[in-house]
């Protein structure tokens, strides 16, 4: 079989988006890979290139970045196509579809309501969507989204039809009441049987007031705590480089020991 023509490449948007259309149809009717795809196979994919940006975007990556958003908008693609071929929806539906639903949503821009600020806007949001079927504003939370960043959207949504705080000081006395319940229920000095359900569901409610408080002074919870961790795994890996080129076992060496190359980390 004759090789297919390279797509040019393209010098503006509408064309580089359709020779993306173009070299997937190719792969999906001559590719053996490909042909054997369907949405479920693609599915782990998508996660995957999905954390990848997020870490390409953490990373302040803006190659790779670029790089990641190409694997990502390639996999919308691909879900499009396979749609197509049984008439269930194609990319044009899909492009139609999420325009129609920002111009719905944005009646400040296309009709004539008007908005103070953002607040202004995520509020209309969400009575907006209960008014197109929406059983619950939390209905739009996924299901299977890590905890941490599913409890920053549950608080989002409920903050955008006024269900909030009035001010950080009230969130933080709600953190400190939340500490003081955990600690006055499973204190560490104190010996006896600690009833591990019931000390989950004390200390899930002290991350949740955390990270409402989080979101009172503007930080991602999410974010934070990933570049926390990327923090820990530096130093913790500079640790074991200095250890093995003094031919010491992390095993074999004392808290005290690990902690002259931990503190050496920091400063670094």
């Amino acid at each position: 079989m004759p090789n297919n023509p390279i797509p040019v490449i393209a010098t503006n948007p509408a064309d580089a988006f359709n020779r993306l259309l173009t070299v997937l149809d190719t792969l999906r009717t001559q590719c053996p890979w490909d042909k054997k795809q369907t949405m479920e196979t693609l599915r782990h994919l998508t996660i995957e290139e999905t954390y990848e940006l997020s870490d390409a975007i953490l990373e302040g990556d803006l190659d790779e970045i670029k790089k990641e958003l190409g694997d990502v908008m390639m996999h919308l693609v691909f879900y499009s196509r396979i749609a197509s071929e049984t008439n269930a929806f194609d990319i044009t539906d899909v492009l139609n579809g999420v325009c129609d639903k920002l111009v719905n949503r944005h009646p400040h821009i296309y009709s004539d309501i008007e908005v103070e600020n953002e607040e202004d806007v995520k509020r209309n949001w969400e009575q907006i969507k209960l008014k197109e079927g929406n059983k619950s504003v939390l209905a739009g939370v996924p299901t299977s989204l890590p905890a941490l960043v599913k409890a920053s959207r549950i608080q989002e949504k409920a903050r955008g039809v006024g269900f909030d705080w009035e001010d950080k000081n009230q969130v933080w006395e709600k953190v400190e009441e939340e500490l003081q319940e955990f600690k006055a229920e499973f204190n560490v000095a104190d010996n006896t049987a600690i009833d591990i359900e019931k000390a989950e569901s004390e200390f899930g409610d002290v991350l949740f007031s955390l990270i409402n408080y989080a979101r009172f002074i503007n930080i991602n919870p999410e974010n934070a705590l990933e570049k926390t961790n990327r923090k820990f795994i530096k130093r913790f890996q500079y640790l074991e480089n200095k250890a093995k080129e003094n031919g010491k076992a992390l095993a074999d060496m004392t808290l005290a020991e690990m902690d002259i190359y931990w503190n050496e980390a920091k400063k670094l």
